[in-house]
């Protein structure tokens, strides 16, 4: 399962950067979330801190390392997305759909946390994956709340959007 994630998420990377039409709508100057300066960098910190407080020096783990550097990463990921949605307040239906979907993910994660935890005898519980599961998740709420408000203010049809099916059609959103 892994294999097929990583190859589909490297497909999606290749055609957002190289594969006509969707490269050309790409625009670099609303872009400008620093990664390294406050994705990166914060988050390996946080994970070597984590990781060496947790472990000690005596039984540092570089994979473990990684992973929790990686679980830093997911929590923050959507923030450039969500600043770009911000500044420019408009938010294309297929841009929409996909980000309330990756939060409604997250949140069916935490759910599953939850069941694992009461149904699972060996169940492991990392304090880490929770923080970074409820923060990721909390980074969506300002986006959910428009987007509900968009779709309930929108129900009869009436309005920029077209209500067909259940689903938005036709129209911007303006957050």
């Amino acid at each position: 399962m892994k294999i097929v994630y990583i190859g589909s998420t490297s497909a999606i990377i290749y055609t957002i950067k190289y594969r006509e039409p969707i490269k050309s709508t790409y625009d670099k100057s609303q872009d400008s979330f620093l990664h390294w300066k406050f994705a990166a960098a914060p988050c390996g910190v946080l994970a070597f801190l984590t990781h060496l407080i947790g472990s000690g020096i005596s039984q540092f783990n570089l994979m473990e390392l990684l992973w929790t550097f990686s679980i830093y990463c997911e929590a923050v990921a959507i923030l450039p997305q969500l600043i770009v949605l911000q500044r420019y307040r408009e938010v294309e239906n297929l841009t929409g759909n996909y980000i309330f979907l990756m939060g409604a993910y997250r949140f069916l994660y935490i759910l599953n946390w939850i069941y694992r935890a009461n149904t699972e005898h060996n169940y492991r519980h990392h304090w880490v994956v929770y923080i970074c599961g409820v923060l990721q998740t909390l980074l969506y709420a300002d986006f959910f709340y428009y987007y509900f408000k968009r779709y309930v203010g929108h129900s009869t049809g009436k309005g920029p959007c077209q209500i067909r099916y259940g689903i938005a059609h036709d129209c911007t959103t303006h957050l």
